[in-house]
């Protein structure tokens, strides 16, 4: 069963060793055939969504299990081990680190060629994947800057994206992964797994958390309405809260409108200090556009050319503090490798998935063809990850 959560690690820093990077391909080459010709292809990509399963075979291959890298060879050992075989095994990989993860749509596409898909089929998997990372940058605002971006799909569609962030100031990185069978709907709950080392003390604000829904439709609807409407309440805002000692009479003088709902916390815990409410442009100038596209729906927002981080913040603001529609700043990280323990603080280990993910190892390495020795090696390597995640 994949659970959702999202995943810290230290940042790592310099190369991996050649000798590691070598292993982990010939190892992971032996893996990925026994799994796809157990499974199939399709059980292949959705053991790749789940952050557990990923970090676990990542640790089987030789990885330490807590480290940023993990995320980022194991990928690049990944599509090696399958290069020159990947129509055989109806699997393909694209993107990868930096600016390899730019060149996603192209592989994506090149791959669409190779494969004779119809061009929607080949459309729908880049425009899966541009998603995943403008709603990760976007939607999800917890000071992780994406710098790795991998999408998996097999020959059936199925799909998967394993995507990670670093935020230079806690010196950790986090793993976003998505399944298509979970993203349904890409703005609402979309993750199979966010898994985790550091919870954020700040607020975050995430739009596609189920609480935010109502935030979400406010924007709409205020996009729907007109940039006349949108842009006098944007005015409201930088008028009243470039002074933020003016927040205790706002809602005194503006009593049509909705106050923030502090409850018990000081105003100072809240994003909006944070932001800038003098008189910008560009985002005039995005705000306009996105109104005089009228989207269907709140996907159609993010879908617009030049929208980002601060345009979707625009929105959320406005919304909640204008119109009382709050958004979630509660951080999407549910469990943590690290954090996790017996005595259930800061709350319980997940026992019975890491135990599910550990058996599967232990059922496939005996099959695998490779010698004795690394298979023993793997085998004591499935006991770090237990005691890994309880550290």
């Amino acid at each position: 069963m994949i659970n959702r959560g999202v995943a810290d690690f230290t940042l790592d820093y310099g190369q991996c060793p050649k000798w590691l990077f070598d292993r982990m391909t010939y190892l992971g080459k032996e893996m990925v055939d026994i799994i796809i010709q157990i499974f199939g292809p399709d059980e292949f990509i959705k053991r790749i969504s789940d952050p557990v399963w990923f970090q676990s075979l990542g640790t089987v291959l030789a990885f330490d299990w807590n480290a940023s890298g993990l995320t980022t060879i194991l990928t690049a050992s990944l599509k090696q081990s399958i290069k020159g075989r990947e129509k055989d095994l109806g699997v393909f990989i694209c993107g990868g680190k930096g600016k390899t993860s730019l060149k996603t749509p192209d592989e994506i596409n090149n791959w669409g060629y190779r494969l004779a898909l119809s061009k929607v089929d080949v459309n729908n998997l880049a425009y899966n994947s541009k998603m995943a990372a403008k709603i990760d940058s976007a939607l999800i605002q917890d000071d992780y800057q994406i710098y790795h971006h991998s999408f998996f799909f097999s020959k059936n569609g199925a799909w998967a994206v394993v995507q990670q962030g670093m935020n230079i100031a806690n010196q950790s990185a986090r793993r976003y992964h998505w399944h298509s069978a979970s993203a349904k709907d890409l703005v609402n709950e979309p993750h199979s797994g966010i898994s985790s080392q550091k919870f954020l003390e700040k607020p975050t604000l995430n739009l596609v958390s189920h609480n935010s829904e109502k935030n979400r439709e406010t924007s709409l609807e205020m996009v729907d309405a007109g940039y006349r409407g949108l842009i006098k309440d944007v005015g409201i805002l930088r008028r009243h809260f470039t002074d933020l000692s003016k927040m205790a009479t706002f809602q005194e003088k503006t009593g049509q409108l909705t106050l923030l709902k502090l409850e018990d916390k000081p105003f100072t815990t809240h994003p909006v200090v944070d932001e800038d409410f003098s008189k910008s442009k560009y985002l005039d100038k995005i705000l306009y556009k996105v109104c005089d596209k009228k989207p269907d729906d709140y996907k159609g927002i993010l879908e617009t050319q030049g929208v980002g981080p601060k345009t979707m913040r625009a929105l959320s603001l406005v919304s909640e503090v204008i119109y009382g529609a709050k958004p979630s700043y509660t951080d999407p990280a549910r469990y943590s490798f690290a954090h996790g323990g017996k005595d259930m603080i800061p709350y319980p280990v997940d026992v019975v998935t890491y135990d599910q993910t550990i058996e599967f190892f232990r059922t496939i390495i005996p099959k695998m063809k490779v010698g004795l020795s690394d298979k023993n090696k793997m085998m004591n390597n499935l006991g770090g990850i237990k005691r890994g995640k309880e550290a």
